[in-house]
């Protein structure tokens, strides 16, 4: 549904135009003889609609709505790079222990070694 997607894409000039051509036609199907109830269904869900998005538009863009949805965006992208490096840490740290006990090791036979 075009509700749920990101109001970045939504065309202001283009929803501009189907809210004032949707209005027209509405007032037009009734003017008509005979009145035409259907077009004029049509015609008011399609205006509801762009109604719709043109408020998303403005919220997204006059309003603060994309500043908000680009510091959330920051924030999530921050908190995966702190986990990511702190399992690199994890990461390190665990490989950096194995080499100290191999080293530890290979001490531990070199004396044995030596001392024979």
């Amino acid at each position: 549904m075009d509700v749920q997607k990101d109001p970045d894409i939504i065309s202001g000039r283009m929803t501009a135009a189907l809210v004032l051509y949707s209005g027209t036609f509405m007032r037009y199907a009734l003017a008509v003889t005979p009145k035409n109830p259907l077009l004029f269904a049509c015609h008011f869900i399609n205006f509801g609609a762009q109604s719709t998005q043109g408020y998303r538009y403005l919220q997204y863009w006059n309003y603060g709505g994309r500043e908000k949805a680009l510091e959330a965006k920051a924030k999530s992208e921050a908190q995966m790079m702190t986990e990511d490096g702190k399992k690199m840490a994890a990461d390190a740290k665990s490989g950096a222990e194995g080499i100290v006990e191999q080293a530890q090791q290979k001490a531990g036979e070199l004396k044995a070694k030596i001392a024979r």
